[in-house]
């Protein structure tokens, strides 16, 4: 397949060079190349197991034994200093969170961590949980939030320090429409500030609206690289999902879908 790169004249923020990295002898990254410049929205898009998950844990540092390098703000991360984590945010498609905490004691001390003084911390977490309309729980446990509140806090929680390069694993996963629409705003609102978004996710109309450029991922090799434009223009497809299945070679979903509704309906596989 042909692959789409992107030129841009930005400062390079995040690159890969020639990764690899096999798991119980299968490969499941095979010579990724990518440099991703300040200011993009990164799609990273690709069927379950293509390695998009791992891809972002080997660039967090919560993976090692892979071969080739990544470079953060221009450092190799293998060399052990880790100061460049401070100007990262993330949020991980099944991120653990403390629910025996408030969102509070919660939020102030990710921002300790991140090297925020208490006092500061509290303020600004506040301040977001209020832009969220969620200031009325701010003093209570997060085990007695809904999916979509728990959600919310994690993502203030990405941003809580002003980081420069922000991952997002399925971060819309339990929100409603209304606050899906304010997330996809203070993406687009965080990149024209000059942040660098890396947004992984199976939605694909949220990834074909808010990416500026879209990368597709295959059994651990990039497949397609571009704006979404481009991808269209090469594959000829009117959508993100039509350019998905068929960059990805799945055209069974209709076939799929009425056998499964067959079954449910009659009890028989026609």
């Amino acid at each position: 397949m042909e692959v789409l790169i992107i030129n841009c004249n930005e400062e390079r923020v995040l690159s890969l060079k020639n990764v690899t990295i096999h798991f119980d002898g299968k490969q499941v990254l095979d010579g990724i190349n990518l440099d991703v410049y300040q200011g993009q929205i990164i799609g990273y898009i690709g069927p379950n197991g293509a390695g998009k998950s791992t891809t972002l844990k080997i660039i967090l540092g919560l993976v090692d034994g892979y071969d080739g390098e990544v470079e953060i703000f221009g450092r190799n991360i293998a060399a052990g200093n880790h100061t460049y984590k401070r100007k990262i945010g993330y949020v991980a498609e099944n991120a653990e969170i403390y629910d025996n905490l408030t969102a509070c004691e919660y939020l102030t001390f990710i921002g300790e961590l991140y090297g925020i003084d208490r006092v500061l911390a509290e303020d600004k977490a506040l301040k977001l949980m209020r832009a969220f309309e969620m200031d009325d729980v701010f003093h209570t446990r997060i085990s007695s939030f809904s999916k979509g509140m728990r959600q919310k806090v994690l993502i203030i929680s990405s941003l809580l320090h002003d980081p420069d390069l922000i991952f997002l694993d399925e971060p819309l996963s339990g929100l409603d429409a209304n606050s899906v629409m304010i997330i996809k705003d203070i993406l687009e609102q965080l990149a024209s500030r000059g942040k660098t978004i890396f947004y992984s996710s199976h939605i694909m109309d949220v990834v074909e609206k808010i990416s500026n450029r879209i990368v597709l991922l295959i059994d651990g090799k990039i497949a397609a690289d571009g704006t979404f434009e481009e991808l269209r223009e090469q594959s000829k497809q009117g959508s993100l999902e039509g350019i998905f299945n068929q960059l990805t070679g799945f055209d069974e979903h209709q076939h799929t879908a009425e056998k499964f509704v067959d079954i449910v309906m009659d009890g028989e596989e026609k």
